[in-house]
């Protein structure tokens, strides 16, 4: 007679007939927060960024030099050798000279400008890169729950192929003992040759998940934490979308760049439009050399050259009133009203973006508590299902295509729970991201639901509905 096949017997199947990778011992497995601190310290991404704020931040004192004294010293070797023609002679005269030049700007209202600039292109870089780390705390937890999502989607592949296999061989036996036709052989083989092609889809896509933690921390992990089914599944706090969009408003940290990137905007047009004021400058000069090289003269009415040495002390400002430059500064004011008007609509386009991503994923994360709780219900459901077209198969008014279609749906919608779980932590972590709160703490919140010993040929469905199954199986009798 043919024996019902439950959830919790395809999981028992899955977990200690089929296990094809050996499970880690408890002390090499990796939780979320040590994934996140190696990626910290080893993500390449995270490195250049900080390199180039490292960069970037330099322009403010390079801007503040232009308003600093500037004190330069040098020397000029000159040999002039002079040679007449009537009457024929030849002179030749060396000079050496050494000199200091202070010079101090009083105003330059450009350079001014400038640093301004500088100090909002630093405080537009400082933002970039907090929202660079701050994206990581994403990536990681991304990378993290992408593997465990994909070792219970392998988990619950196994499963199937082993409720089909055992479906395959009470095919075989009722066709050896004249039940049935050849036909249920050869559907139920066809079920097990694709939940056995869809077995190996899975065990590459762990691989694949593995390797992008690898990538993401440039560490190797034999096996990671999971997440207990016991982790709350609740609607965002405060579940209002309009407060999430206002914080967001106040909080996101690439709106908040791009309004310090619409204020070094500004501050270049000044800087452009200053370029038609006049300047001052303060300038010392001290001189000593040969007094060929410095062209003293006697003041005696002979105008005798005085032969040793001299000494030169200059001291005054330096007035300069630009008149006309070919019309460049005109040309650099009217670039600099377009950059500025392009930053702005970049601002307003990613300030809409920012409003939508909120919206969206406030509603997605309220989805997702009801899908977890609707796909969760879908298991049972679906459990029922099969137990019932089984019966039917038994007594004649189902057939095998039914009951392979009807388990088909029972791991699908295994993975679909599974699936709504990771959703749930991932959207609410993009949400909280979208508003600018996300943090480290975020991760160690979620730590507290990590299971050390989580083993995903077992506990990838909640105990409650496997012990359920359980139940159910055995409230049956054999048929």
């Amino acid at each position: 007679m043919l024996r019902k096949l439950s959830l919790a017997l395809a999981v028992s199947c899955a977990s200690n007939g089929m296990a094809w990778a050996a499970e880690a011992p408890l002390s090499t497995r990796t939780d979320l927060v040590s994934v996140y601190q190696e990626a910290v310290d080893n993500n390449a991404d995270l490195a250049a960024a900080r390199a180039q704020y490292g960069a970037q931040k330099e322009v403010v004192p390079q801007a503040r030099a232009g308003l600093l004294p500037n004190l330069s010293a040098g020397a000029d070797l000159n040999n002039t050798r002079t040679e007449l023609d009537e009457p024929a002679m030849t002179a030749t005269r060396s000079s050496t000279v050494y000199q200091a030049t202070l010079s101090q700007p009083i105003f330059r209202a450009d350079r001014w400008f400038q640093l301004q600039a500088a100090k909002s292109v630093n405080e537009q870089a400082s933002l970039q890169l907090s929202a660079t780390e701050q994206n990581l705390i994403l990536q990681s937890a991304e990378a993290y729950f992408n593997v465990l999502r994909s070792q219970d989607n392998l988990a619950s592949t196994k499963a199937e192929e082993a409720a089909f296999k055992r479906q395959l061989d009470q095919s075989n036996e009722r066709f050896d003992v004249g039940l049935s036709d050849k036909t249920d052989v050869l559907q139920s083989q066809a079920s097990y040759d694709t939940a056995r092609a869809n077995r190996i889809i899975a065990q590459r896509q762990v691989e694949d998940a593995f390797e992008a933690l690898i990538t993401l921390t440039n560490r190797q992990y034999n096996s990671i934490q999971g997440v207990v089914h016991t982790l709350p599944i609740l609607p965002p706090a405060p579940n209002d979308a309009k407060a999430w969009v206002d914080t967001a408003a106040r909080q996101n940290l690439n709106l908040l760049a791009s309004n310090y990137a619409v204020d070094a905007a500004e501050d270049t047009l000044r800087q452009r439009k200053a370029g038609h004021a006049p300047t001052l400058d303060a300038i010392a000069q001290y001189r000593k050399g040969d007094n060929d090289g410095l062209g003293f003269t006697n003041p005696s009415p002979t105008g005798q050259r005085y032969g040793g040495d001299a000494e030169q002390r200059t001291i005054g400002l330096q007035l300069s009133i630009p008149i006309y430059s070919g019309g460049l500064t005109s040309s650099q004011v009217r670039e600099s009203y377009s950059q500025l008007t392009q930053t702005e609509q970049q601002r307003e386009g990613l300030r809409r973006q920012v409003v939508e991503n909120t919206r969206n994923l406030h509603r997605a994360v309220n989805t997702d508590v009801e899908q977890v709780q609707a796909r969760r219900q879908s298991i049972i459901s679906n459990q029922s299902a099969v137990d019932a077209t089984e019966i039917g198969y038994q007594v004649g008014t189902r057939n095998i295509v039914d009951v392979l279609d009807a388990q088909r749906q029972l791991y699908t919608s295994v993975r679909d729970y599974n699936n709504a779980r990771y959703a749930y932590i991932l959207d609410n972590l993009r949400l909280k991201q979208a508003a600018g709160t996300l943090s480290p703490e975020d991760l160690q919140a979620l730590s507290r639901y990590l299971k050390p010993d989580y083993n995903p040929d077992k506990d990838f469905l909640p105990p409650d509905l496997a012990q359920a199954a359980a139940e159910q199986l055995r409230s049956r009798p054999a048929q």
